[in-house]
């Protein structure tokens, strides 16, 4: 396993969020996605195509922070203090994450199945049966 960062979810307020932690932690947004920018067949309400879909702020040497906004469009549960981070594993392999996937979701209950995501990587989200949520992540372009 390469790293574990810090995945943060909002409620439209993430680029406000990000950029008050850019003020205090410096450094640049190597990655900001909005919905608009996102292939889908099924489109967004004008509401959230501003919205951000990804967005990173890398801190020190070796932590990334990583959030996203959570528009009421996608049905799941509404974001409030609790379940408003992701503990986001980046594995080495899809081996590994499949590995770490299947293992850390046992007894809790698959949000987003790992699969082959449009951004280029192996990509899956879960509640483990702790109550704690997970998103692990195999990127494609970065292990070639």
């Amino acid at each position: 396993m390469s790293a574990i960062h810090s995945y943060l979810t909002f409620n439209g307020t993430c680029e406000n969020a990000f950029n008050f932690y850019k003020s205090v932690f410096g450094g640049d947004f190597p990655a900001i996605m909005r919905f608009k920018d996102v292939p889908s067949e099924h489109p967004f309400p004008e509401s959230a195509k501003e919205q951000i879909m990804h967005m990173t702020l890398p801190i020190g040497k070796n932590s990334i922070l990583m959030g996203s906004d959570s528009p009421e469009v996608f049905g799941g549960d509404p974001v409030v203090q609790g379940n408003n981070f992701s503990v986001a594993i980046v594995a080495e392999s899809e081996e590994e994450a499949r590995r770490l996937f299947n293992g850390l979701s046992e007894g809790g209950k698959v949000t987003m199945p790992l699969e082959k995501a449009f951004w280029g990587a192996y990509f899956g989200m879960f509640t483990d049966k702790f109550g704690i949520h997970w998103m692990v992540n195999y990127d494609y372009e970065n292990n070639k």
